[in-house]
């Protein structure tokens, strides 16, 4: 026999005091290990009275001792499974009962708890593939594992096979408990509460051991709002089985929202004596010192749960909070960038990655996060008021002071927002008494958001005197906060002091080298003084302090664009952005549509394959990889990147417009029709889907269906103007110009708006009355004598019917509003030419002078210019503006024409040649071959 004292290490006076009659357990398995001549039979027999005593922990213990004598005892293997089950040790339980199987143990008592390990190792689908078809004799255990494949395609989502399952497991044993749990648990899945508890209820009172049925009645009760009833039910749970750590971690998080930090805490005490080391305690202590500001600590917590489950989004979130609230923005963007890109919806990380951006300095890019979720957002009071601080950032104060004011108009009643009350008295015009409110709540809080509101508030309203007061305010609560300058120099820009503007953005970059808006504004008031390359030199500033900013990177290209520089260039520019920052979405998606832009698809495409490799669940990613497939044709694929979009945004009906679009191009109408209908149910007054749909519909020749759709667009946009122009079009398409013209009339006694007034004056004129339309021009014009878009209408509509003397009129009554409208004086110059009237080149001149980087005002002076016998000049404009311009197929025709008038064929016929390849895609083409032929 071994020394016990020595198994012990305890010296024999202690061991003499020791009282064995009140010795464990554990000691008697001990003793009857030692002794040689105990059996596997024996030992097994006292390994099933431990586990009739429940102490699973000294069965084990004789169990191992039987199976080290003999490994072959299938039900010492069994009671091995059955005891780490218990014990809630799945998978070496399930290595356990997988060896009682192959040891041909008894399928009735081995497959049920085989089947619940796999539940419990989150092993649904091993489930139903491996034991669905394995039949057992017993009721009771075809009824367990019926259960068990309830419970598993619950968790598959498969509401109709669990609802059979656990029919299957009542028929075999009437009112099994389990069978009946599972059956509630897919009514609460249905929002069923009532019928859940009903069920629950008597389960319970039946059987009160069945802590998994109190855990599910209080997560029903908890979602009726009952959170004392929830409560009570985890409480019961955790008397049950005091080890059932679901209940403890509702227990203490349900603590955590009411704030009953205490309760929270004693409740964690208890959890980690039973799970020190699981990750669900310490996500719950990250939580807990989150809560009592305790943020080192809660970073320590969060970094120990990250280590072991390190893609949680959940714990992701936190880490972020937790980062954001330490100043560690850098580390916080980290988080929570990754959190979005797992679960884009996740609210809380969306808006604490915006204000950790804000935080250190990089408005546009909370500007990217935040618009995404603009039209999700309406009734969240603390995201418009985040949206107002994101848009006063980036120098956008009308914007920034429709979202304050949206914010307070939610909750004006709560005399606690006093902010948010002087901004819904701003709302309702209370313009005075709203900024007198504001600037007392600035007096005494140390905080910014009432200054914040008060200057957009103030620039909105064009104040600008007022705003600078108000910025001083601001100014000397956070002296080093480079936004105070970059307000200060929007309400000096209202005021035209471009020079006191100027030396403000520069002190803002004084105070920040890399503070983006500060330089943009700055390169933007360089090239209004026609100094392109001291623009330039702005961007490169913040580069050469910080190579990897995004934004300078991708404003040097578009510049670069801007002034000349060819689409290699541009792209190089933009690769140079993506390299410094390859996993930063925004480089990436502006390459692609570059190349979109400039129709080199192949290009597009690669672009976009490239993205999709770094980036393959990045929604905006996916939506350019999508548009580019559909510009190469590559309709399958496509479809496909779309289809994925629709799966990572399932409440998006964007993906389904777009594969919508692709398959009308691939002629497949009723594909079409299918996921337009799909955009249809996600927003149901998505008026790009209802307008598909109108579409198909006239296309297969239902007009009454199209026409149901515009009347329900307007009694769901009653006013708006949208719903009577496609009633309108309706008709329109269809040349009953009375019906349309009725439509269009009606639409203008309920919205104004001009698109209506320009639909109606075309259908009058379509009709056969131009004396009515032209009456009725006269008569709008006479009551909207500003409407310029109107006018504008009139002067375009009388150029394309060449009735240039019309057209010039009305060209010029636009430049008594618009003086130096470059487009506006390089259409009146075409125009003015085609009567011979002789300012036309001055006109043209004059366009030049205020903008002489754009093509199509270089073709139009280039052009009058060789008209009037300047050609060396004119061609050179014209050459400048096809090397600016190479897809413009009429700026090459007229400078094909110059060539030819200034007697250089050769140079003219290449150019022609050119033009010739496009066929019947280029509308002059007969022009083109005419000339080929003279040549």
């Amino acid at each position: 026999m071994i020394d016990i004292r020595q198994i012990l290490g305890t010296s024999m006076t202690t061991w003499k005091s020791f009282n064995r009659a009140a010795s464990s357990a554990l000691l008697t398995v001990v003793i009857l290990a030692g002794c040689g001549g105990e059996t596997p039979e024996s030992m097994l027999s006292s390994a099933k009275a431990f586990m009739a005593k429940n102490d699973n922990k000294a069965a084990l213990i004789q169990l191992k001792n039987a199976l080290q004598k003999n490994p072959n005892l299938g039900e010492a293997r069994f009671l091995m499974g059955k005891a780490l089950l218990d014990g809630g040790e799945p998978t070496s339980a399930d290595v356990e009962l997988r060896k009682a199987k192959d040891l041909q143990y008894s399928a009735d008592q081995v497959i049920p708890l085989l089947a619940r390990a796999q539940l419990m190792l989150g092993q649904p689908k091993k489930v139903t593939d491996e034991l669905a078809k394995v039949q057992l004799t017993l009721p009771e255990s075809k009824a367990d594992l019926q259960a068990s494949m309830g419970q598993a395609y619950l968790m598959l989502g498969k509401i109709e096979a669990s609802t059979a399952a656990y029919a299957a497991s009542l028929i075999d044993y009437p009112d099994y408990a389990p069978a009946l749990v599972g059956q509630a648990r897919i009514m609460a899945a249905k929002r069923d509460f009532a019928g859940a508890l009903a069920l629950l209820d008597p389960v319970l009172e039946k059987s009160p051991g069945l802590y998994d049925a109190w855990q599910l009645k209080g997560d029903i009760l908890y979602a009726k709002g009952d959170r004392q009833g929830s409560i009570e039910a985890y409480r019961k749970a955790v008397d049950v089985k005091a080890d059932f750590l679901p209940a403890h971690s509702s227990l203490i998080t349900r603590y955590l929202e009411e704030e009953k930090l205490d309760d929270a805490g004693k409740q964690l005490e208890a959890m980690k004596k039973i799970a020190p080391k699981h990750p669900q305690t310490m996500l719950l202590q990250a939580q807990l010192s989150y809560q009592q500001k305790n943020f080192k600590a809660a970073e320590e917590s969060i970094q120990k749960y990250l280590g072991i489950v390190p893609d949680s989004t959940l714990g992701l979130q936190l880490a972020g909070a937790i980062e954001y609230e330490l100043k560690s923005y850098s580390m916080a963007v980290t988080y929570l960038t990754k959190v979005l890109s797992k679960t884009p919806e996740l609210g809380l990380a969306r808006r604490i990655l915006i204000a950790s951006y804000l935080r250190s300095n990089q408005p546009a890019k909370a500007l990217a996060i935040l618009q995404p979720v603009l039209d999700k957002i309406e009734k969240n009071s603390n995201m418009l008021a985040l949206a107002g601080e994101v848009y006063i950032q980036n120098g956008d104060a009308e914007k920034a002071g429709i979202y304050f004011t949206k914010a307070a108009a939610l909750d004006p009643g709560n005399t606690g927002k006093r902010t948010s009350v002087a901004l819904s008295h701003l709302a309702q015009g209370e313009t005075d008494a709203a900024y007198r409110e504001l600037e007392q709540i600035s007096s005494v809080d140390s905080g910014i958001n009432a200054d914040l509101a008060l200057i957009a508030a103030q620039l909105k309203g064009r104040k600008f005197d007022q705003a600078l007061k108000s910025i001083l305010v601001l100014e000397k609560k956070q002296p080093q906060n480079p936004l105070v300058q970059s307000l200060r120099d929007t309400a000096l820009l209202g005021q035209g002091d471009k020079a006191a503007a100027r030396k403000s953005f520069e002190q803002a970059l004084v105070l920040n080298p890399t503070y983006f808006q500060a330089a943009a504004s700055l390169a933007n008031l360089d090239l209004a003084d026609k100094k392109p390359d001291d623009a330039k030199k702005r961007f490169e500033g913040i580069i050469a302090k910080d190579p990897k900013n995004v934004q300078a990177l991708l404003s040097l290209a578009e510049l670069r664009g801007t002034t000349g520089g060819k689409l290699e260039e541009v792209a190089e520019l933009v690769n140079k952005a993506i390299a410094a920052n390859p996993a930063e979405a925004s480089p990436r998606i502006v390459l692609i549509g570059i190349y979109l832009g400039a129709k080199e698809n192949k290009k597009a495409l690669a672009a976009a394959q490239d993205a999709l490799a770094v980036l393959p669940d990045h929604p905006e990613v996916l939506d350019a990889a999508g548009r580019a497939q559909q510009a190469a044709e590559d309709f399958n694929q496509a479809l496909a990147t779309y289809g994925k979009l629709a799966t990572l945004l399932p409440n998006s009906s964007q993906p389904y417009l777009r594969m919508a679009d692709i398959q009308v191009g691939a002629k497949n109408k009723e594909g079409a029709m299918l996921n337009l209908r799909k955009a249809l149910s996600l927003k149901a007054d998505s008026i790009d889907a209802q307008r598909g749909i109108m579409m198909l519909d006239l296309d297969a020749g239902r007009t009454s269906e199209a026409l149901a759709m515009t009347r329900q667009i307007q009694k769901q946009r009653p006013k708006e103007a949208v719903g009577y122009v496609l009633e309108g079009d309706v008709y329109a398409l269809k040349k009953s110009w009375n019906e349309a013209a009725t439509a269009y009339r009606n639409g203008l006694k309920k919205n104004g708006e001009t698109v209506l007034a320009v639909k109606l004056h075309a259908v009058l004129e379509a009709g056969g009355g131009t004396g009515e339309a032209d009456k009725f021009a006269d008569s709008w014009l006479k009551d909207h004598a500003k409407d310029l878009r109107f006018r504008l209408y009139l002067a375009e509509t009388a150029n394309a019917r060449k009735d240039y003397a019309s057209s010039s009129k009305q060209y010029r009554l636009l430049l008594e509003a618009q003086p130096n409208n470059p487009a506006m004086l390089n259409n009146l110059a075409w125009a003015a030419a085609q009567i011979k009237d002789p300012a036309a080149i001055e006109y043209a001149e004059k366009a030049y002078k205020l903008a002489p980087e754009q093509p199509a005002i270089m073709d139009t002076l280039g052009w009058l210019l060789v008209a009037k016998g300047d050609t060396a000049r004119g061609l050179e404009l014209l050459q400048k503006a096809i090397n600016l311009a190479p897809q413009n197929s009429s700026i090459r025709l007229n400078l094909a024409k110059a060539l030819v008038k200034a007697g250089k064929k050769d140079e003219a016929k290449k150019e022609l040649e050119t033009l010739s390849k496009l066929g019947e895609g280029f509308p002059a083409q007969a022009e083109v071959t005419k000339m080929l032929q003279g040549l």
